[in-house]
């Protein structure tokens, strides 16, 4: 290239957007075009910094060059202007914690954390902090065309950076994109949700994120529509697999093994802890709809001569329990269910009481065989939010939870609604691009 440039204004303690920056001439010291701009670099500093630009992607001559951002005097709107008059030649490679704005950000989707939703960037945004440029905004406002004009389009404005994890996909940034722990504080059905609305590589970065978490991955796994959790379980190693389903609720995990083909079930029940398995072969044996087929084989019991004390106690500590199977405890006598009572019952009464004195002795029960539309209309009738299954003998096999009822009775068609927006809360963008965080 030979045109020549005069340096022109810069943009100090200003905003400049990827969009205009793209293609834009960069500019030796002497004012010659050398190349053009192909790409900008950040580095993930992990924690809660603003990613700070670390030099460019320059087409020149039919390669592509790295020029850091220590050789770059200042970006204005239509151009980079360097300090030096030469840069290094040889191609550019990617190093570790490298994130490409164009190749990585731009065009791609992000989980925006406060909707727990995908959106995709469509322009990011740069600030000047006096020291250097961060990665600041990202505008995922999708551009309408209406006769070839550029229309304002629909999504938020541009937000904070903060506000997004991103999904690269480049191995070498992964360890970074872990530390900030973003998605692990989504809850669980949000990052099911996630995952049913992401593609196959999407699918891999999140659950990499949960992953590290055995007990969240769990969860995660529980709330996610069954077909999608068989397709993703069949990517998985065996012994990956039967950990996995060790740490579900062993409704859940009964729900999963029989989705898996024929041939693997055995396998993976070989793998799992004893426990767990044999209460998932025992779940296996009774009809998905019925009331054994629902329910979770893990609750809460004392005897009638326990205090209210004592019995909440049980309850303190009965941690891998799901929470709606410990609103009450069960009450046996010579392993036959005698009664039940609430917490909120224990929790109001003296701390001495007994239990006898306290529970429901005629408890609402069902047996194994119960179908779906009689738990729901017991549960429904006796306002109950769990129901314990009995045997011929008294004898307690289970419990079924409203929310294990909820479902299996929600339409499919409920299922395809788009979910009502959710309220933006955001992270307060910083007015003054001094205050920006930045880890150099």
């Amino acid at each position: 290239m030979s045109e020549n440039f005069s340096a022109g204004s810069t943009s100090a303690g200003g905003t400049l957007h990827l969009s205009q920056l793209l293609k834009a001439p960069v500019i030796a010291k002497s004012g010659e075009a050398i190349g053009r701009v192909e790409d900008l670099i950040v580095r993930l500093p992990g924690g809660d910094a603003y990613p700070p630009v670390t030099g460019a992607v320059v087409g020149m001559a039919g390669r592509k060059v790295f020029v850091s951002s220590g050789s770059i005097r200042d970006f204005t709107a239509d151009r980079i202007l360097l300090a030096v008059n030469k840069v290094d030649l040889r191609s550019f490679e990617r190093r570790e914690g490298e994130v490409l704005l164009r190749a990585d950000i731009l065009g791609h989707r992000l989980i925006d954390v406060s909707a727990a939703e995908l959106v995709r960037a469509y322009d990011v945004e740069l600030d000047d902090t006096g020291s250097g440029w961060v990665l600041a905004r990202l505008d995922t406002r999708r551009p309408a065309r209406l006769f070839g004009l550029i229309k304002t389009g629909a999504g938020h404005a541009s937000r904070d950076w903060k506000a997004f994890e991103p999904l690269i996909g480049h191995p070498g940034s992964i360890t970074v994109r872990r530390l900030s722990g973003r998605v692990g504080a989504l809850k669980p059905a949000q990052i099911a949700d996630l995952l049913e609305d992401a593609t196959k590589n999407e699918q891999g970065e999140i659950l990499d994120r949960v992953h590290d978490n055995p007990e969240l991955e769990a969860d995660v796994f529980e709330e996610l529509d069954p077909d999608e959790a068989s397709r993703l379980l069949k990517d998985m190693p065996d012994s990956e697999v039967a950990a996995l389903l060790g740490r579900m609720r062993a409704d859940d995990a009964a729900d999963a093994v029989t989705d898996l083909r024929q041939s693997r079930r055995r396998r993976v029940l070989d793998l799992m802890p004893a426990g767990q398995r044999v209460k998932v072969i025992t779940l296996m044996g009774f009809n998905p709809d019925s009331a054994g087929g629902l329910m979770t084989v893990d609750f809460a019991t004392c005897g009638p001569n326990t205090t209210a004390s004592q019995a909440l106690s049980v309850i303190a500590a009965a941690h891998g329990l799901q929470s709606e199977a410990l609103l009450k405890i069960h009450v046996l006598y010579e392993e036959r269910l005698v009664g039940v009572v609430s917490v909120i019952t224990l929790l109001q009464s003296e701390p001495g009481r007994a239990v006898s004195e306290l529970m429901d002795s005629d408890p609402v029960r069902v047996t194994a065989d119960a179908d779906l539309t009689d738990i729901a209309l017991l549960m429904a009738d006796y306002n109950l939010y769990a129901l314990p299954v009995i045997d011929d003998n008294d004898r307690v096999l289970g419990v079924v939870t409203v929310d294990d009822v909820l479902e299996a009775i929600i339409p499919d068609d409920w299922r395809r609604r788009e979910p009502a927006p959710r309220p933006i809360r955001d992270i307060e963008p910083a007015t003054d691009a001094t205050n920006h965080d930045v880890s150099l």
